[in-house]
């Protein structure tokens, strides 16, 4: 943690809300695309980015700087978003097919194309829908991996840190997390061909 970053934690921790402001803006977008790939739309990823910020607050006293800032910061938003899935699991899970606005995301996924058609821009759609529908399907600590790792980027030391658990763990459970998305989409084929296995590997490798 630099000094500036450093003093403006310290300010935060006794009370300074535009300190806290400033340090958390970093952090931001991440935590609520984090939010928004767990959750699957935007108005319950705001709710849930929002009170993680708050309980980031209000723990802001026991940040003991064992980790990145950053990283206390993804763990907390994490696991707001697993403490709001647990409560839904006896309920209707919401579709996570919402379009994702240019700004937001620059993770988004999708097949190169110099001038695509209306065909091609429907089957794109459809893809992207059957990924995404197949990501919301796995388990708790499945989808947890395939979030932090294959739509938001974070190292596997870092969500390592984010979750609390070895390395080893992470890889494992990444690797079986895309197993398990291989399987769900090879149902679906008829709609993408090959782009499944061309994707995560015959092996479920990337």
């Amino acid at each position: 943690m630099s000094e500036s970053e450093r003093n403006l934690l310290n300010k935060a921790k006794i009370g300074d809300i535009e300190a806290f402001e400033c340090l958390i803006e970093g952090c931001r977008k991440k935590a609520f695309n984090i939010a928004l790939r767990m959750s699957g739309n935007y108005d319950d990823a705001s709710d849930l980015t929002q009170e993680a910020f708050i309980r980031i607050y209000k723990s802001l006293r026991n940040f003991r700087e064992q980790s990145s800032f950053s990283t206390w910061v993804y763990r907390i938003t994490m696991n707001v978003c697993l403490d709001e899935l647990r409560k839904r699991k006896n309920r209707n899970m919401v579709s996570i097919d919402e379009e994702l606005k240019p700004d937001e995301s620059g993770c988004k996924r999708q097949i190169e194309s110099d001038c695509p058609t209306p065909e091609e821009l429907a089957e794109r759609n459809e893809i992207r829908r059957a990924v995404e529908e197949a990501i919301g399907n796995l388990r708790e600590e499945y989808k947890t991996v395939i979030v932090l790792r294959d739509i938001q980027g974070f190292s596997y030391e870092e969500i390592s840190s984010i979750l609390k658990c070895p390395e080893g763990t992470v890889k494992s459970r990444i690797n079986r997390a895309r197993l398990a998305l291989k399987d769900m989409l090879a149902a679906k084929r008829e709609l993408f061909g090959e782009i499944c296995v061309k994707y995560y590997g015959k092996e479920g490798q990337r």
